[in-house]
């Protein structure tokens, strides 16, 4: 590896050797740096080979010859110095290693939060598209490798002496590589749309497996005795804190949904132990015997947003799985032992001396309501005259006779009349199977179970999707493949991300009640029915054709939130132009009050100040910033002119050319500016010019930003619970999702926070597609947040499934809580 090494500040060691570091730390790193070294320098020129490969396309398809020729000019820049990005990058990551006691200057981070407008654009020019693709990049890998980063963190922290690293600085974080490639690859001397290339093409042949790559890595300093024993622990909650009403996401503990329409949740998935806990909670016990289930006091629901130690997913075993589907039966137990209770009640009082009405009978003279074992109702239990004793069907038998109900179009229906439930269809899958095995047969008490749960599942689904939605229709059409997959697959229930699972949260997100009809994608739709109909057609026990009519549809998810975020970030620059634009304006308007606050002039002068000369300093500002010494002879020319305008002085010709020339910058013609030029540098009258001619004059001419210009209402005091919303909203992160209540039904429409400014307090608001919606000041969001007219959307309410599972489980947790009263001393399994 040859190459000169690039200069660095002289206070940063940039190699490992020469760095004044103790001399076990300088071991680790120079070990760390030659295991690591290798596979960095097969990976860059595996890159640089790729994006040559690139440019070569791109010249190829080039749209003309000028395009054509600036990328053979970027190809040349390439073969001439590929041999130094390597070394370059290499001693950069050197450098990173060997500064990780050095402090960094303070002024490097001053200066890259500090932004100098030189020009008015919307959109910044180079800089902003390098950073815009490199922070993408890097945040990716971050949230992929988010475990494996926080313990490089603490362990680079231990090494530096200092608190543990945050993702933007470790030193062999994503962001820092990223950084570390854009100055390496200085010396390639690349026009900005071949760095774009190089940058992407860095993503995918450097970055591919950067989780695996910082597993290793980790792996590597334990062996070395840096923390050998760090094992990633996510912290837990208390149970009842699991199970949230979205209000309460105001209090912090739950992170707010950032993520666009079919983003992966990051709502734990529950262990066996975690659902005892819940199941423990609810029934007021401490312990719910059965297989693979531990102790209610002992297990914690992990916190959304954080995903528990062991994964349902990949580390549950047989035995678990059935422990938590038990304490799901014992739940649904409790919940029919309350209902039959219930029922008893009624009966009851219809028998009461005085009591009206009487009690619906149900099929062979029983009271409507669960009867039968284990308090099953009819739906699983034949009953009447003459009913032998049940034969219990076995799950293959069920599975069978749901396969051939599965091809079977659904019933035709009216407008007018309810959707097939699951409940349904469980009646018709016995009706059939007692035709094949005799009018005593009734499901098992698991299969009857998982009918139940899907049932109270599908409810609270239903009542999140519109109802002359699409989706409606696709969701029953589902019916039938989903209850076979919870059917085999016990831990449908207890699994986030079941494959059954993602499609039926997707299928339903398309026609939820939050979407407005502007959010409709119908690509989407058509794609959605293709990936059911599939599903329908091919699925016998296989979860990969839920998996792959899943993957199909989030692929066209992804590439809609890839175009809804160019959508979003135009709109988000467009709305920091405006801000600019209105900070400039308010600091014009306060250097003139400064300037005037001795000496007032005439009305007509202070008019004229007020909006020609604002429109001065506010471009002045814009174009040149409050540095420059363009500002100061603005601030300099507005004493002056007071001072003429407020004196019993003759005409200044040189204030007047002064403001003349200034005027026409900003686009005033030729004589008005003349004309406003002579009012402001006297205070004696224009006779050239009358007041009235040269005040309609203005009063015709567009303002500068006047266009757009919105007039606000004064802000009103905020009340206690305002203030406490205030401040909470100032804290969010961009891209974070509210819904807004649109009627007094209290229906809701999900808006995405993309923006707001801490100095005017303006909010962007865009849609799920990107496109503009609204934009509300922090006051008035403020306002309808203390109102309970807008909430905050939680990463555990974020997927519409999720909120459904909750709410099934807040029924079950309802109805156990009236068991409990009722009968505090018993159990009602």
């Amino acid at each position: 590896m040859t190459g000169t090494r690039p200069p660095s500040p002289a206070a940063t060691p940039t190699t490992i050797a020469s760095s004044a570091l103790p001399p076990r730390v300088r071991r680790v790193l120079q070990n760390l740096y030659d295991h690591i070294a290798t596979d960095f320098i097969a990976a860059l020129n595996a890159m640089l080979v790729e994006f040559e490969q690139q440019l070569f396309k791109q010249a190829e398809q080039a749209r003309s010859n000028h395009l054509q020729a600036q990328v053979f000019v970027d190809l040349r820049a390439l073969q001439k110095h590929r041999t130094e990005l390597v070394p370059h990058y290499m001693f950069g990551l050197e450098a990173e290693l060997a500064g990780i006691r050095t402090p960094r200057p303070a002024a490097e981070t001053a200066s890259a939060l500090r932004l100098d407008y030189q020009t008015l654009t919307l959109v910044e020019d180079a800089v902003m598209d390098q950073e815009i693709v490199l922070r993408e990049v890097a945040r990716r890998h971050e949230q992929r490798g988010n475990a494996q980063i926080l313990m490089l963190g603490q362990r680079f922290g231990v090494l530096a002496r200092a608190p543990a690293y945050d993702a933007d600085t470790l030193p062999l974080g994503p962001h820092r590589l990223c950084q570390v490639l854009k100055e390496a690859a200085t010396c390639l001397q690349l026009s900005l749309d071949a760095q774009l290339v190089l940058y992407r093409t860095f993503d995918h042949k450097v970055m591919q497996n950067y989780s695996e790559w910082a597993g290793t890595v980790n792996q590597f300093l334990s062996r070395e005795g840096i923390l050998p024993g760090l094992v990633y622990m996510p912290r837990r909650v208390r149970v009842q804190e699991a199970i949230r009403h979205p209000r309460d996401a105001a209090d912090g503990t739950a992170r707010p949904l950032t993520g666009w329409q079919g983003a992966a949740s990051h709502w734990a998935t529950l262990t066996p132990e975690q659902l005892n806990a819940v199941a423990g909670a609810l029934t007021g016990s401490s312990t719910a015997s059965g297989a693979g289930v531990g102790t209610g006091a002992a297990a914690t629901v992990a916190q959304a947003g954080e995903a528990p130690s062991t994964s349902a997913d990949t580390a549950e075993t047989p035995g678990d799985a059935a422990g938590s589907f038990e304490v799901l039966q014992k739940l649904l137990a409790i919940r029919r032992g309350g209902l039959q209770a219930d029922a008893q009640a009624l009966a009851d009082a219809a028998v009461q001396p005085g009591g009206h009405g009487t009690l619906a009978q149900g099929a062979g003279g029983h009271p409507a309501g669960p009867t039968g074992p284990g308090g099953r109702g009819g739906a699983g239990t034949p009953s009447g005259p003459g009913a032998g004793a049940p034969r219990l069907l076995p799950t293959p038998d069920v599975l069978d006779t749901l396969r051939a109900m599965q091809a079977a179009p659904l019933p035709a229906r009216t407008p007018e009349q309810p959707r097939r439930t699951v409940q349904d269809l469980q009646q018709a899958m016995l009706a059939a199977a007692r035709a094949r095995h005799g009018p005593d047969a009734t499901l098992a008490s698991a299969d009857s179970d998982t009918f139940e749960l899907l049932d109270l599942l599908y409810n609270e689904i239903e009542r999140e999707v519109q109802h002359d939605a699409p989706a409606a229709d696709m969701l029953v059409r589902l019916q039938v493949p989903v209850v076979q997959a919870a059917l085999r697959d016990r831990n449908f229930f207890l699994r986030a991300q079941h494959p059954a699972r993602d499609l039926l949260n997707t299928v339903a997100e398309s026609g939820a009640t939050w979407l407005g009809e502007e959010d409709v994608d119908p690509q989407l739709l058509q794609k959605l029915h293709q990936a059911v109909e599939t599903v329908v057609e091919t699925y016998e026990g296989d979860e990969t054709v839920f998996e792959d009519a899943s993957r199909e549809v989030q692929q066209h998810l992804q590439a809609a939130a890839r175009k809804a975020e160019l959508a979003e970030r135009r709109q988000v620059e467009a709305a920091r132009g405006k801000d600019r634009l209105e900070i400039a304006k308010q600091r014009a308007a306060e250097t003139i009050e400064s300037a005037m606050a001795e000496a007032k002039p005439q009305k007509f002068v202070q008019a004229l100040l007020s909006q020609a000369w604002a429109d001065v300093l506010t471009l002045t500002q814009l174009r040149n910033g409050e540095t420059s010494g363009e500002w100061a002879d603005a601030l300099q020319t507005t004493l002056e002119i007071v001072a003429a305008t407020t004196t019993a002085q003759g005409a200044n010709a040189e204030l007047a050319g002064k403001v003349e020339k200034s005027l026409v910058q900003v686009g005033y013609h030729e004589d008005e500016a003349a004309a406003i030029a002579r009012r402001l540098s006297s205070a004696e009258e224009d006779e050239t010019t009358s007041r009235t001619e040269l005040t309609a004059r203005l009063k015709a001419r567009a303002r500068l930003g006047g266009q757009s210009e919105v007039k606000k209402k004064p802000a009103q005091p905020r009340t206690p619970e305002e203030q406490e919303c205030y401040d909470y909203l100032r804290t969010l992160p961009f891209g974070t999702w509210f819904e807004f209540t649109r009627n007094q039904q209290g229906d809701v429409q999900r808006q995405r926070l993309s923006w707001f400014s801490p100095v005017t307090g303006n909010a962007l608001f865009v849609n799920q597609r990107g496109q503009r919606v609204g934009e509300h000041s922090l006051d008035t969001l403020a306002h309808l947040m203390a109102k309970g007219q807008a909430q905050v959307v939680t990463e555990d309410r974020g997927r519409l499934i999720d909120r459904a599972w909750n709410a099934t489980l807040n029924a079950l947790r309802s109805l156990t809580g009236r068991r409990g009263e009722a009968e505090p001393a018993g159990g009602a399994a």
